[in-house]
């Protein structure tokens, strides 16, 4: 029991870590997004590498990178989350907070699709049926917009891709995150050079307050990734579910309450259509895991 508290600790500081990105990224204006994301990319890797160190994992790594098809899946990966990144970060700093949270709210439904189009899985029937309202929800957040939700579409898809990637290889978050980080920090490098000789990079020219938060982004990325894998080691996946919500909830507040981003009864409804899809799906996914949990034998006492 005091295991499975700990994990749901861990899963709600992670979670609650990423809702509140939302007021940590416009702190590193004036830089740009696209200078950002290189920024959280080069402190990423240097953290996590001290922590390898720390953490005797380096054995991790060297395993990973003898295996050419890991480190095939792992460069796709990075490539996708740092298109992520990179999508959120504009997303926040050009005031569209609240269709970033939209972005993970959608976003199990769209792993589900991910599933069905790649491993072939088949859908129960309210999982379909929770598809379907969510893909109401889009027509409805498409036409109160004016165009397709595209920021919330692209952080969905990308993060569900990254999520497929991560389930075709058994590696570890911190030797995991190092090696995506590793695999785009030359192009990140490049990106900074430029920017910085061409006199359009900040790092050092707004402050050494603005420096510390440039170079916090590598914690602020690797910590609630950390807090994230320890706690689907101590909790139930199904609880991992619940717990996920949290993140786009805080967004969404910080979205229409902190930056008074506007919430017409359209944007709502939207907002509703997609609630009710998650409503759905969750109840859907508690019944499957407490009938499969059903499903598996009792153990028979060693001495019988």
């Amino acid at each position: 029991m005091a295991e499975r508290r700990t994990g749901v600790l861990m899963g709600l500081a992670a979670y609650a870590v990423w809702g509140l990105f939302p007021l940590y990224f416009p702190l590193l204006e004036p830089a740009g997004g696209v200078e950002i994301v290189a920024h959280r990319i080069v402190w990423s890797l240097l953290f996590i590498a001290v922590l390898l160190t720390v953490l005797r994992r380096w054995s991790h790594v060297r395993a990973a990178v003898r295996d050419r098809r890991t480190m095939l899946v792992l460069a796709v990966a990075a490539v996708l989350i740092a298109a992520n990144w990179l999508t959120f970060v504009y997303g926040v700093n050009s005031g569209h907070v609240v269709e970033t949270s939209l972005g993970y709210f959608v976003n199990p439904l769209v792993s589900v699709l991910l599933g069905v189009v790649v491993f072939h899985e088949r859908l129960r029937r309210l999982q379909w049926v929770a598809v379907g309202i969510a893909a109401l929800a889009v027509v409805v957040l498409t036409v109160d917009y004016g165009r397709p939700p595209w920021i919330a579409l692209t952080l969905a898809l990308t993060f569900g891709l990254y999520g497929l990637m991560k389930k075709l290889v058994r590696v570890e978050a911190a030797p995991g995150l190092f090696l995506e980080t590793l695999v785009v920090v030359v192009p990140a490098l490049v990106v900074l050079g430029v920017l910085q000789g061409n006199g359009q990079g900040t790092f050092g020219s707004a402050g050494t307050g603005h420096v510390l938060l440039l170079v916090s982004s590598g914690v602020a990325t690797a910590i609630p990734l950390l807090l994230f894998a320890a706690s689907t080691r101590r909790v139930p996946l199904s609880t991992i579910g619940l717990l996920q919500y949290l993140t786009p909830l805080m967004q969404l507040a910080i979205g229409v309450f902190v930056y008074d981003e506007p919430m017409p009864a359209a944007r709502l409804a939207g907002f509703v259509v997609v609630w009710v899809a998650l409503a759905v799906f969750t109840v859907d996914s508690l019944r499957a895991a407490r009938t499969a949990r059903r499903a598996v034998p009792e153990p028979v006492p060693a001495g019988l």
